[in-house]
């Protein structure tokens, strides 16, 4: 991210950040929610058809829609934020790249009842792929800023929560793809069970010789198809240098393994 200039945006303190080596150019709050690079590996992971229909849960800003926008020709995504402040500047960052004829933002929590989601345009069985990242922090040292620790913050059955909503928009055989921390991967294979099957996994690693950092998993509603271990994404060498697969994903605009097929 770079490009940082300070604005308003209603009563709150805005920057603008550009991603993807200046290609998507994103208002966010200067404190609270901002995306990072979560958001964009997301993206770069999410399998899309063509000229189908996409929805990205707990949006934010919309970067992760906004960046598979982008790169998926025709497709229809709607960001779906429980932040009305945050759904606002998602609109106006679809606005700010060229994206609204695709991307649309709908203030909605993604707790809410099927009749909800219906009423915002979102009815059940209609999009060909979710992409999303729960909340995966634990609570121990909680943000200060309410809508940065909704947003990160972790609860009980958060996931399985999320993981429902996700199947409830997704048509047969359509695909969810998701992003959590490494360490919760259990509670992410078991959230997929009930409703999905031919899991694939991307771990992710910050550097050499360290623990996975993130696990991306995508899954298809309906499948009962075994699980799929990919040899995983490396962010940087030794040296602190990003690798050339994460500046192809980050900052290239490339798919992910995972976003390929």
């Amino acid at each position: 991210m770079n490009v940082r200039t300070g604005n308003q945006s209603g009563s709150i303190e805005t920057s603008e950040d550009a991603v993807l080596g200046g290609r998507l150019v994103l208002r966010q709050p200067l404190r609270g929610h901002r995306f990072g690079h979560d958001a964009i590996l997301l993206a770069a992971a999410t399998s899309a058809p063509a000229g189908g229909r996409a929805v990205e849960l707990g949006a934010g800003v919309g970067a992760a829609g906004l960046a598979l926008a982008q790169r998926v020709a025709g497709l229809a995504v709607t960001l779906v934020d429980f932040d009305p402040v945050l759904a606002e500047l998602a609109r106006g960052n679809a606005e700010r790249n060229g994206l609204t004829e695709f991307v649309c933002s709908v203030c909605l929590d993604v707790a809410a009842p099927e009749a909800a989601f219906a009423a915002a345009g979102l009815a059940a069985a209609t999009a060909d792929c979710v992409l999303m990242k729960p909340p995966f922090n634990t609570a121990v040292n909680p943000s200060p800023e309410p809508a940065r620790r909704r947003a990160h913050t972790t609860s009980g059955d958060a996931i399985r929560q999320w993981v429902r909503s996700a199947a409830r928009l997704l048509r047969p055989a359509g695909a969810l793809t998701l992003i959590w921390r490494a360490d919760g991967l259990a509670d992410v294979l078991a959230a997929l069970a009930t409703d999905f099957g031919a899991v694939v996994l991307l771990p992710v690693y910050g550097k050499p010789d360290a623990p996975a950092i993130r696990i991306l998993a995508r899954a298809i509603k309906g499948s009962r198809a075994p699980l799929t271990l990919h040899s995983g994404l490396l962010l940087a060498d030794a040296q602190g240098r990003p690798t050339d697969a994460a500046e192809a994903g980050l900052r290239g605009g490339g798919a992910l393994p995972l976003g390929e097929s």
